[in-house]
């Protein structure tokens, strides 16, 4: 009886989660206008489009080794295609719903427990890889910012000219992670929860996996903006960075409004505003809108697939 409630509410689940998918996809289109989208992505040459779509796939497939470091981290081990379907629709859920620790947490736990990986093990997962984000974060900015620090827009308000101090801060904060990797070998015990470094190995596979996604999410834009405009990938690439780090630090969903907005006041000189606007669309239709249909579509699959079995096993009793 208990492993028969246990089956409906897995299927329950996953039907809850395919409404929030669509609920987070017709939010995300409500902010266009239906004929803007398809005319910007119309007007943008194929060869460059192909090449986004690309680089998103890439990126979502680095995205992996967040859940498998994690894994490896707590001395687990399950299958690459459970870990990748998990982690694939946990990451479309957190970067265009936001919220990460709702989302793409319920969904870690959603999958993860229903294949035996207890409640413990899977915070431990969780929390390892959304530090493994922050930590690439700091790495790439910490040395863009440091090499070819930007100027801080005066309407950002922030308390000083260039982002070279953050990214000095940036640097720091991962040297420090790095040292207690490799000398801090005890647990260090907070309240009631003990915390293990992880090794010096796994602490650079986590800069590089992290960084490797950060540097591909930000390529995904730079392709896409207007041709005529001139920036380096290396400009960008810092523009990127503090655009982002401002949409994930508001909590917003996919950064929305926020990510935009800080965009354009460091581009806006090099080209005009519309034009940014329909590339940053652009954006967002290739990197939050197309995964999150394809994950829409995979736990549609999957709770048909599961409600298929349910159905099968009462006939066979």
């Amino acid at each position: 009886m208990l492993k028969k409630l246990q089956f409906n509410f897995s299927s329950l689940f996953s039907l809850l989660l395919l409404v929030v998918c669509l609920w987070a996809i017709s939010n995300e289109l409500r902010e266009y206008n239906y004929h803007d989208l398809f005319l910007t992505l119309a007007k943008i040459p194929k060869q460059r489009l192909s090449g986004s779509i690309f680089l998103t796939a890439l990126g979502y497939l680095v995205m992996v080794g967040y859940d498998l470091l994690g894994f490896s981290y707590i001395g687990r081990s399950l299958s690459w295609t459970k870990v990748a379907f998990t982690n694939f629709i946990s990451s479309t859920f957190s970067n265009t719903i936001g919220f990460a620790l709702l989302t793409g947490s319920a969904v870690r736990y959603r999958f993860y427990s229903s294949w035996g990986i207890s409640a413990f093990a899977i915070a431990q997962v969780i929390a390892f890889a959304n530090f493994t984000f922050w930590l690439g974060m700091f790495a790439v900015a910490g040395i863009v910012f440091l090499t070819n620090p930007l100027k801080v827009p005066s309407q950002l308000h922030l308390p000083f000219l260039t982002v070279r101090p953050v990214g000095i801060l940036f640097l720091l904060l991962v040297g420090v992670y790095l040292l207690a990797s490799l000398f801090i070998k005890q647990p260090i015990r907070v309240r009631l929860q003990e915390f293990r470094f992880p090794s010096l190995r796994i602490s650079l596979t986590q800069i590089i996996v992290s960084s490797c996604d950060w540097i591909l999410a930000a390529a995904v834009l730079y392709i896409l903006l207007p041709p005529n405009i001139a920036l380096s990938y290396l400009d960008f690439l810092g523009i990127y960075l503090l655009a982002m780090f401002a949409g994930v630090v508001s909590n917003v969903p996919g950064g929305l409004g926020v990510f935009e907005t800080v965009i354009l006041l460091l581009l806006s000189y090099r080209a005009s505003a519309v034009s940014i606007l329909g590339s940053m669309l652009a954006y967002r239709g290739v990197y939050y809108f197309l995964p999150l249909l394809l994950a829409g579509g995979m736990l549609g699959f999957y709770a048909l697939r599961h409600s298929t079995k349910t159905l099968s096993n009462k006939s066979n009793n």
